[in-house]
């Protein structure tokens, strides 16, 4: 077994027991189980950053086995600077869920925690796999755990939420499984995603692979208008759901365009441009404005990852190494930032049970400790420099200046908006004056909340003040991507 079977069947493995042995009578032996699982998942995924090779583009930690002989199906897995870092960031957020979930869940904490494991392992499977079947069912089997975490941990209208968020994403994928049989028959029988890259193919064939895969990567995202789905989901989802859905699944869709859409139709990637362009635009701007007349966090924060999110597309789509680069760096740093603000919500909304912005007022009075990580946390959701917020976007903002300066102005004043709403929903949930009685009796966070919130506080320093190693990674990758996308296959 390689490193990356390691890294994807370790979480699996350990959720699976969890699921067999775990009862709610036993919970401490279960969360402690789950914590060395959620250890051990991060653990062996740490050998890949210090065998992986700077210079080169290729697939590294290749496996191969046959799987389904018959349609030429392959247990193919492989890594590069692209898919690298979103490895080691499932592993870690799965850690960070874990311990937020301590003694929040206290009903079925075996399946919730079995759950998330399960989930991270399968998350890790997208990013490694190379056989498009592979992909496939990785990619769907995401659905699962994620549907029964909102469904049975949820809010009131858990049910609805789950329902949405299944059928959104299912029916996204359904026009993308046609892509991929018409791949397969085009290839001469053939799944392996690295051939299909090289197929030459008509400028209409291009164009409904294109739109094929916009349908599944668009609803992931999600990009504008497809996002609808997702505030109602992460309103009903627990903490740990809404963490991990922001941090990690919506990477799933970004991820998809950088490895199906636009390398294997660069020529229609290239036509459509302009549409993904003004439909990154639209969200970084509409939605930005959108997500200021909220009145629930959670949904404030839902908005602002779709207007990070648009920050990620109109990097991909302007075709220079600045924006690729930074929409890959801005969503490593989105999955720390937006996670952090998740669990954010979450540590008040155990304490009060409310997420309406009126419903606190003056919290920094009585949990000094946490509003300093609440601090940190919207400042990089604002994109302040020397936090991972600022990084990615900064990328992007110089990439989009490089390919059209007007393009630039319009992305930079996204910056505006994001902190506009940060800042007014900071302002109002934890300055001033305490402003009611549940607020005065709040307590700080104990020493479980400050391992987790300090954790992505170091995680969002360190890469906003050296970023160096995130960018090394990728370097050598993108610039093979850009290489490849460029020559016309016509």
């Amino acid at each position: 077994m390689g490193l990356l079977s390691l890294a994807i069947w370790t979480p699996i493995l350990f959720g699976v027991v969890l699921l067999a042995l775990g009862r709610d009578d036993q919970a401490r032996a279960v969360r402690w189980f789950a914590l060395v699982g959620a250890v051990v998942s991060l653990l062996v995924t740490l050998p890949l950053y210090k065998h992986f090779d700077l210079a080169t583009s290729a697939m590294q930690f290749v496996e191969k086995a046959p799987w389904i002989d018959r349609f030429n199906v392959s247990y193919h897995l492989g890594l590069d600077g692209i898919s690298f870092w979103f490895v080691l960031l499932t592993a870690f957020i799965n850690l960070v869920v874990v311990i937020s979930a301590w003694e929040v869940i206290t009903e079925r904490v075996n399946q919730y925690m079995g759950a998330f494991m399960i989930l991270s392992g399968l998350m890790i499977g997208v990013f490694c796999a190379l056989d498009g079947i592979l992909f496939y069912v990785f990619f769907e089997a995401t659905l699962i755990p994620m549907y029964l975490i909102i469904g049975i941990w949820g809010g009131p209208n858990k049910i609805y939420a789950a329902f949405k968020f299944f059928l959104y994403t299912l029916l996204g994928s359904l026009l993308m499984l046609v892509a991929l049989v018409y791949l397969y028959t085009k290839s001469g029988g053939s799944f392996d995603i690295l051939t299909w890259h090289k197929l030459p193919l008509s400028l209409q064939a291009q164009t409904f692979l294109f739109f094929a895969f916009f349908a599944a990567f668009a609803v992931k995202v999600p990009m504008w208008p497809v996002h609808t789905w997702l505030p109602d989901v992460h309103v009903e989802a627990p903490t740990g759901g809404s963490a991990v859905l922001a941090a990690i699944m919506l990477k799933l869709g970004a991820y998809g365009f950088l490895r199906f859409s636009m390398p294997i139709a660069p020529d229609a990637a290239h036509e459509w441009a302009w549409f993904m362009i003004a439909l990154s635009l639209i969200a970084v701007v509409y939605v930005g404005l959108v997500a200021m007349v909220q009145q629930d966090m959670k949904k404030l924060v839902a908005y602002s990852s779709v207007a990070h999110m648009g920050f990620v597309t109109l990097g991909f789509f302007i075709f220079n190494d600045l924006g690729v680069a930074g929409g890959i760096v801005q969503m490593i740093a989105h999955g720390f930032v937006s996670g952090a603000m998740f669990l954010c919500i979450g540590v008040l909304y155990d304490r009060v049970h409310s997420r309406e912005i009126a419903s606190y007022g003056g919290v920094v009075n009585t949990m000094p400790n946490f509003t300093a990580f609440a601090l940190l946390f919207c400042m990089a959701n604002c994109g302040l420099p020397a936090t991972a917020g600022f990084v990615g976007e900064w990328m992007v903002i110089l990439g989009a200046v490089k390919a059209n300066f007007w393009l630039g102005v319009a992305a930079a004043s996204a910056l505006v908006f994001g902190a506009a709403y940060t800042l007014w929903m900071f302002k109002r949930v934890y300055l001033g004056p305490v402003a009611n009685d549940h607020v005065r009796e709040l307590t700080d966070i104990n020493s479980r909340e400050f391992l987790m919130l300090g954790m992505l506080a170091v995680a969002v320093l360190v890469m906003g003040l050296y970023p160096k190693p995130f960018t090394d990674v990728m370097n050598v990758s993108v610039a093979d991507f850009l290489k490849h996308v460029a020559a016309s296959k016509l």
